[in-house]
């Protein structure tokens, strides 16, 4: 069973789109079976507690995902050892996460265009305020980490379905 964590500054745009994001092709693929957790938290504390910011959830709500009880919390120790792929979204994730935890194993730990033919930071729509083109650069990580973790052997799809839903979200 593989358990992901998505990690960004705030959990309240990325890294929460990325973790409904891959739960919505892990359940439309049929394989939660295969997956123990997916979730998502932050490297700052500037946003604890506070729900998704509404532009993300507005993409969600078209996409008919449920983040309604997804509160923005921050990484932890034990989310160091409890998740086999921790997945940042930019180089300023990355380092503030070895800062925070200078003792994880950083065999785990990824940059989520790293999956992607094109491996780049995902924009901070915070910043950029073009969440769609967030939206879109998820899809492709996540799509990009499916598709890494067939060839590894760990998962099974059909590819034609995962083209069918990524074409369709």
């Amino acid at each position: 069973m593989v358990n992901v964590l998505f990690v960004c500054h705030g959990n309240i745009c990325r890294s929460p789109m990325a973790q409904f994001v891959l739960q919505y092709f892990v359940e439309k693929m049929d394989l939660s079976d295969s997956f123990s957790k997916i979730r998502s938290a932050a490297t700052s504390t500037e946003e604890i507690g506070n729900t998704v910011y509404p532009p993300i959830a507005k993409i969600l709500d078209r996409l008919d995902i449920d983040y309604k009880n997804k509160k923005a919390r921050q990484i932890t120790k034990s989310d160091c050892r409890e998740y086999d792929y921790i997945i940042v979204m930019d180089d300023n994730n990355l380092r503030n996460l070895f800062y925070l935890h200078s003792d994880i194993d950083k065999t785990k730990v990824s940059k989520l265009l790293d999956y992607t033919e094109t491996p780049m930071d995902v924009d901070d729509p915070w910043y950029t305020r073009d969440f769609e083109r967030t939206f879109e650069e998820i899809k492709q990580g996540c799509v990009g980490f499916l598709k890494m973790l067939k060839q590894k052997g760990i998962i099974e799809y059909d590819e034609n379905l995962l083209d069918k839903i990524s074409d369709k979200i």
